[in-house]
């Protein structure tokens, strides 16, 4: 089907809020479809006649704008009816590793830059790269980006369609060594069609109305709010909970985490998953560039009998804080009444686990829940 009507039909009934700026993506990304889908032939008798250059590879799309405005949905629309074989629908972060891997293996063999053999085995593998979040905060990623893209675009004729929360210009803002990364500015600009999404309707907002972030005490109630919290936000058929995709998720040095539910950036996982086995800030950081809301099911009463246990929630609580994952939890307490010090002693754990408090309370916040993930 094409994008196109598939949006109307969502419109037709009421699943979406008329919205001008989502239609007119809808209708570029239409556009795009048929290209892709019905490209110009490369060669032609006039064409190998008068030596003209195959026609390049159709413009790509930049689709930004804020939380909640149908970013990830226009990307489900484009994906998934486009009747295309070599796709590839990827979070950023997630290409990113990829590369740097692809990266360390090719530096082990003799030759010069590792990126242009790199970006040729991609482009071998896909026409049509389709990204979640691109979002660039850390100067190992910049400083290679303009010229894997430029390869990947300009040389192999790769497709790019990606959403972000931020403009192109914001991208790597304030980062070290910037100068670097705005060719790849520029080239986005060039090659890509900038479109702004932030309309009317926060649908994220929307659907979290009435279910809360905190729910105490651990039970039944608490484990069923969060339940309709993870089928709100990912749109998934509650009757359907037993077929729930789960996942692996590469946490560094070959060491996988398994996610009992993962799903549209939405990861479920339980206490003891997380604090109770030996993590580090590797696994949190990890955890918190995949998922823009973390569900943390049975968080128990902590303090200094649940010591480690307690240093790595605040280890996590930092990393999803830091990259502004939105937090759903069942808990024994509200944040305040979290840290059981009855026992006395363990100034500096208390001391400690305040900030974690303090971050808790500000993650529940309107304004905290309004912001992208990944953003400063």
């Amino acid at each position: 089907m094409r994008v196109a009507d598939r949006y109307a039909q969502l419109v037709a009934a009421g699943e979406l809020r008329p919205d001008p700026e989502q239609a007119a993506a809808a209708a570029r990304l239409d556009r795009l479809q048929q290209e892709l889908e019905h490209p110009v032939p490369a060669t032609s008798l006039v064409g190998r006649l008068f030596g003209r250059k195959p026609a390049p590879s159709p413009r790509g799309v930049y689709m930004w704008g804020s939380v909640g405005r149908g970013k990830s949905m226009l990307m489900d629309l484009f994906h998934d009816n486009l009747a295309v074989t070599a796709k590839h629908r990827v979070h950023f972060h997630e290409f990113m590793l990829d590369v740097h891997a692809r990266l360390r293996e090719e530096r082990k063999k003799e030759g010069g830059d590792p990126i242009l053999p790199v970006a040729a085995a991609i482009a071998a593998e896909t026409r049509v790269l389709a990204f979640d979040e691109m979002v660039v905060n850390n100067s190992a990623d910049a400083m290679i980006m303009s010229r894997l893209f430029t390869a990947l675009i300009v040389q192999h004729d790769v497709t790019i369609v990606t959403t972000s929360n931020r403009a192109p210009r914001d991208l790597y803002k304030n980062g070290l060594n910037r100068e670097h990364f705005l060719p790849f500015i520029a080239l986005i600009e060039e090659r890509l069609d900038v479109l702004t999404l932030n309309g009317p309707t926060d649908y994220r907002m929307d659907r979290m109305q009435g279910v809360g972030t905190w729910h105490t005490p651990v039970g039944p109630e608490a484990t069923e709010k969060v339940r309709e919290a993870f089928f709100r936000l990912t749109d998934y058929p509650p009757e359907d909970s037993a077929n729930v995709p789960s996942a692996e998720l590469d946490v560094g040095g070959g060491r996988m985490l398994h996610v009992p539910k993962s799903l549209k950036g939405v990861g479920v996982f339980s206490f003891k998953r997380l604090c109770g086995e030996a993590r580090g800030a590797s696994d949190y950081l990890a955890i918190a560039r995949k998922y823009h809301t973390v569900i943390v099911v049975a968080i128990p009463m902590l303090g200094p009998e649940r010591r480690n246990e307690t240093m790595r929630f605040i280890t996590l609580i930092d990393a999803l804080y830091e990259h502004k994952v939105k937090l759903i939890a069942t808990a024994a307490a509200e944040p305040a009444n979290l840290y059981d010090h009855s026992g006395g002693g363990d100034d500096e754990g208390r001391f400690a686990f305040d900030r974690t408090v303090s971050r808790l309370m500000e993650m529940q916040s309107q304004d905290y829940l309004a912001l992208g993930h990944g953003e400063d």
